[in-house]
């Protein structure tokens, strides 16, 4: 009987301590770090990183540096705790000091400070290196360790700083707010163009004037929402690879180049001619090659990203991966110049790969007989970064149940990086994945406290016939013999993705967790699939991503018996949220909709926006060249048929779609007395950022779902 007894009691402790575990909430997000690219010291014994703390109370997110051994262990903050927070840690070359940036004094600045590898530990006190007015930002050490590469945006027509600050001093202190625009680009995503352009400077590492290396009104490097840095040092020293776009009209033109320019000084020389996208210039270590991503097709921001190879002795240019079909982003070179690894966008996950060069010399005729990129690690990666002595390859991986974590593994011989394929298609080829495990587990208190369900994926015939994927994640506490309502997410894009990965502000974890089915599609347009594929929705953005939508959701309806196909509501962003307004205009099968920041008439959108490369390319021209084709893809010019209730979220600072989308929707549909509310962020731009403003557009999101689902 005492032995029935004590197994009942060990058996309701275990449950017990199982139903600890509870449904995500936003404050459970809220209280993850944001763990950025891992950086390697030069003895390959530490791996420094940020991690981004968010204070909900306080509506701030503050960056510190960490450290871990490469061997493992704990990770230590290698800075204050309360202080005002530092980004971008690097090592010196020689291994002796680390520098950061930190806006100690209100502006960002480059710090540089010592660093005792024996330890892991800064000493002694930072210094402040740079002390421009228009401050400094992305510090890169020179080879030598004795320069520092920072970027900051100045006035072209400004030799020295004080004739920035003088001219920034005088418009803070100007009663006259105006602006006078004598070109295109005059805003951009989410603020005004204020007559300044990047540059990059170089400043001794123990301080004093910056010089400025790139004079001129274009912006070195050009704006970007983030990845490898567009700059980088040749590994003696004497000459910097840089991206820049220097057409006269940049909002119509895609067409960056890499330039290269002596440290010493002097004109910039234009090694590229392609009339695409040629960035993120990277040095081979032996000085041989910069290789860098391509578009060949100018004026389109969703070709297709190539691995290209310059060769510095004779100009030559290699394209490394032709017949690669998915896009080539971050990337890193082995230490011994012989590989390149880099991630790829494939079916939902992000790989890395590894491309050999193993005979150089035949690079101007070709590459090497039967060379292909390897696939060498499953899961959604990103970073790729070799240790010194090119015996290990770290990486950021995520899923869609957990944020950035730095993991390690062991770098693969050619032997077996050549075992593996390429994976194309429905998983086609051999799947291979090094060995590799977690170097950092900062999120693991808070994610071990909760309940989510895995990302499961399902194949359906789309349009065109052809194969198309879609995801379900299952609410927590998850019974199959319920009915579960249903958030049928729609991404932005159009060329982006769903996938295993995090995301902060369209979370669908946190969409199931208050008892919710959640699907997904990646219709035609999306990446991951292949070029064509990604082509498809050019001129047809309510043709095949349309039927795909539809399609998806008829298959995960008649697949998945808990889906009650009554209780359904679709949301999306950005395309997601044209998409939504596209959706409003032609079914009635939802009991709600969410459009946030959604393009709702084309004409309107293409006079309002900024990057007009990007309607000119989707809508093949413009409204007086193309207005039968802006008005067959336009949901205003179906508002007849609006029925179905809806939400519209949007922002003042947005300029890729500005407000008055928004507000032409809203409108719309109180004329029409469609049931409809707005929620209007005056302080953001095309993404809802701040801490406070998130947890109200989730809450208001969900209640809004609630309302129309939760009762049939």
């Amino acid at each position: 009987m005492l032995r029935h007894l004590f197994f009942f009691l060990i058996t309701c402790s275990l449950l017990g301590f199982a139903q600890t575990k509870h449904p995500f909430t936003f404050e459970d997000m809220m209280q993850l770090k944001r763990i950025g690219d891992p950086v390697v010291s030069p003895d390959g014994k530490w791996v420094a990183f940020s991690a981004v703390d968010v204070n909900l109370e306080q509506n701030t997110k503050t960056p510190h540096l960490w450290i871990v051994p490469i061997t493992g262990g704990d990770s230590i903050r290698l800075t204050p705790a309360d202080g005002k927070g530092e980004d971008r840690i690097r090592f010196s070359p020689d291994g002796k000091r680390i520098l950061f940036e930190a806006s100690r004094d209100g502006e960002s600045q480059i710090y540089v400070q010592d660093f005792d590898t024996a330890t892991g530990k800064l000493t002694g006190e930072s210094s402040k290196v740079t002390r421009i007015s228009t401050e400094a930002s992305g510090g890169t050490w020179s080879p030598d360790s004795k320069w520092i590469l920072f970027v900051s945006s100045v006035y072209p027509d400004c030799n020295d700083d004080a004739c920035n600050k003088q001219r920034d001093d005088e418009k803070a202190k100007s009663k006259v707010k105006a602006k006078i625009f004598t070109q295109l680009m005059f805003r951009h995503w989410n603020s005004y163009f204020d007559g300044k352009y990047s540059h990059l400077f170089l400043v001794s590492a123990e301080g004093g004037v910056a010089r400025d290396l790139t004079p001129g009104a274009h912006d070195v490097p050009p704006f970007s929402l983030g990845g490898q840095d567009q700059y980088s040092f040749s590994p003696d020293g004497k000459e910097i690879a840089y991206t820049s776009n220097i057409d006269e009209v940049q909002a119509t033109s895609t067409n960056s180049d890499i330039f290269i320019v002596p440290v010493s000084g002097g004109a910039p020389k234009k090694i590229t001619t392609n009339p695409g996208s040629d960035s993120t210039p990277l040095y081979s270590p032996d000085g041989k090659y910069i290789a860098y991503r391509s578009q060949l097709r100018g004026g389109y921001e969703s070709d297709r990203f190539r691995l290209m190879l310059y060769e510095r002795a004779t100009g030559k240019i290699t394209d490394m991966t032709p017949n690669f079909d998915r896009w080539v982003d971050s990337m890193a070179w082995s230490p011994d110049s012989t590989t390149i690894y880099f991630t790829a966008e494939n079916e939902g996950e992000a790989p890395i790969y590894a491309l050999e060069i193993t005979q150089p010399e035949a690079l101007p005729q070709g590459l090497k007989a039967g060379a292909w990129p390897h696939m060498i690690m499953a899961g959604f990666n990103d970073s790729p970064t070799p240790t010194p002595d090119g015996k290990m390859l770290l990486f950021d991986r995520m899923s869609i149940a957990a944020p950035n974590e730095i993991y390690i593994a062991n770098a693969p011989s050619p032997t077996q990086a050549q075992t593996c394929t390429v994976i194309f298609g429905r998983r086609s080829g051999v799947e291979c994945s090094l060995p590799n495990k977690p170097l950092t587990k900062l999120n693991e208190p808070v994610l071990s406290q909760i309940q989510m369900q895995p990302l499961e994926p399902y194949w359906f015939t789309g349009a065109l016939k052809e194969q198309v994927q879609g995801f379900v994640v299952k609410p927590p506490n998850f019974d199959p013999n319920k009915k579960y309502p249903v958030k049928y997410l729609i991404h932005g894009g159009p060329q982006g993705a769903w996938g295993d990965d995090w995301s902060y502000r369209w979370n669908p974890e946190l969409f199931a967790a208050n008892g919710y089915v959640v699907v997904m599609v990646n219709f035609h347009g999306s990446t991951g699939y292949g070029q064509k594929f990604i082509d498809a929705i050019n001129g047809n953005w309510g043709g095949p991503p349309y039927e795909d939508l539809m399609l998806g959701l008829d298959y995960a309806e008649k697949n998945y018996p808990y889906i009650d196909k009554d209780r359904e509501c679709a949301l999306g962003a950005s395309y997601g949220g044209y998409a939504i307004n596209w959706i409003e205009g032609h079914t009635t099968r939802f009991k709600c909709l969410v459009s946030h920041d959604g393009m709702f008439n084309t004409q309107s959108a293409y006079g309002t926006t900024e990057e007009l490369w990007f309607n000119e390319w989707e809508f093949k021209g413009t409204p007086w060249t193309n207005r039968e084709l802006y008005n067959k893809w336009s949901p205003h010019m179906f508002a007849t048929n609006f029925k179905t209730p809806l939400l519209v979220v949007h922002g003042q600072l947005d300029y890729r779609l500005d407000v008055s989308e928004g507000f032409q929707l809203f409108t719309t549909l109180q004329r029409l007395k469609v049931p409809s509310k707005m929620l209007y962020f005056p302080d953001e731009g095309h993404w809802v950022l701040k801490p406070q403003n998130s947890r109200l557009w989730y809450k208001t999101v969900n209640e809004w779902v609630d309302e129309w689902t939760k009762t049939k």
